[in-house]
């Protein structure tokens, strides 16, 4: 079936394929940010453990409408921990927990990185005058800029 939205085919197959760059992004650093909450550990435990669960959990909440854009747009949203592992920009977690400042920078590295991610997107989808998929990129910029702020605030002295 022909899909006439206003966005040409060409546009819709080039967002949608940044849209799925930002979704393994999303997920892996959901992941990630949920493997170091099961695993942090030393004095900063309790505060750490907290932060990470509002951290995953948000993360969660933004893969649905990240994958829902993908479709709208007549595509087919990646699904797979190959697909993420191929379209990701920033790394697996570590096999092995690090220490917790490690797994706050880490995240704040993640975060740094989606965000460059998203912000990639905007000349395209402004050029398809794409304003669904503007504003879902300004709320994960929004999102991702400040999480890392407040992940690299913990690691200044």
């Amino acid at each position: 079936m022909s899909i006439n939205i206003g966005i040409s085919d060409t546009h819709r197959q080039a967002i949608a394929d940044g849209l799925g760059r930002l979704l393994a992004d999303t997920y892996t650093l959901y992941l990630t940010t949920h493997n170091f909450h099961w695993n942090v550990t030393g004095p900063m435990f309790n505060s750490l453990h907290v932060m990470f669960m509002d951290q995953y959990t948000e993360l969660w909440n933004a893969v649905d409408p990240i994958a829902e854009r993908i479709r709208s747009l007549g595509h087919v949203a990646p699904g797979s921990y190959a697909q993420f592992a191929e379209l990701a920009s920033l790394p697996d977690a570590p096999a092995i927990p690090p220490k917790a400042m490690d797994m706050v920078a880490i995240l704040a590295q993640g975060h740094e990185s989606a965000a460059r991610t998203a912000r990639n997107l905007y000349a395209l989808v402004g050029e398809a005058n794409d304003e669904p998929t503007a504003d879902l990129l300004t709320q994960r910029l929004t999102v991702h800029e400040q999480t890392a702020w407040m992940l690299r605030s913990l690691l200044e002295d």
